[in-house]
């Protein structure tokens, strides 16, 4: 089985944050959360990032800039037909159908192109969009736990991936590939 990381893995840059930046066109208040999730965004990058002060955050930046799921929601199609271009084909042609996708992106983002993923495993943080809360941030040492509750103890073959903060995946995985701007790396 292979395992593919969704973020400047599969698609290329960071998906939430594209969709914020979006999604200003037409409520400007979330010009005033930018400064907040880039910082969020660098911590991200630093592997320095507390999951309870990110959620904490994610929610009060639902809570605080948006005025309901359905512009939540309403965004997400026309985020894709904008944004669809920066999914890497390449890499999208490694999938097969057994393979799967863990991310921290949230469900409702990763549910507007599930139909070009390749295939139905897909793991991914999990939003309450009518209470604009996180339900489950699939994020570091999370995703090796909701791996191990769908597959059990199944080894993964090769796992692709951005970034040092996926290394508990990295561990229960026999090759690992670090990816940069489509190319591959092998690390493991």
């Amino acid at each position: 089985m292979k395992v593919f990381d969704f973020d400047n893995t599969l698609y290329k840059g960071e998906s939430s944050v594209d969709l914020a930046l979006y999604m200003i066109r037409n409520n400007k208040r979330i010009i005033l959360y930018l400064p907040k999730i880039f910082y969020t965004l660098l911590k991200y990058k630093l592997c320095i990032l507390n999951k309870k002060k990110t959620i904490e955050a994610i929610n009060a930046f639902m809570k605080s800039t948006l005025s309901g799921s359905e512009e939540l929601l309403g965004a997400v199609e026309g985020f894709w037909n904008r944004n669809r271009c920066k999914l890497d084909l390449n890499m999208l042609r490694r999938i097969r159908q057994e393979d799967a996708i863990i991310t921290a992106g949230p469900d409702f983002l990763i549910n507007g192109i599930k139909d070009m993923l390749n295939t139905e495993n897909i793991l991914c943080s999990t939003i309450d969009t009518e209470k604009m809360e996180v339900g489950y941030l699939n994020f570091g040492s999370s995703k090796v736990k909701a791996y191990k509750k769908k597959y059990g103890n199944k080894r993964i073959d090769t796992f692709y991936t951005d970034s040092y903060n996926d290394k508990a995946l990295m561990k229960i995985s026999d090759r690992v590939f670090m990816v940069k701007n489509g190319r591959l790396k092998r690390i493991k």
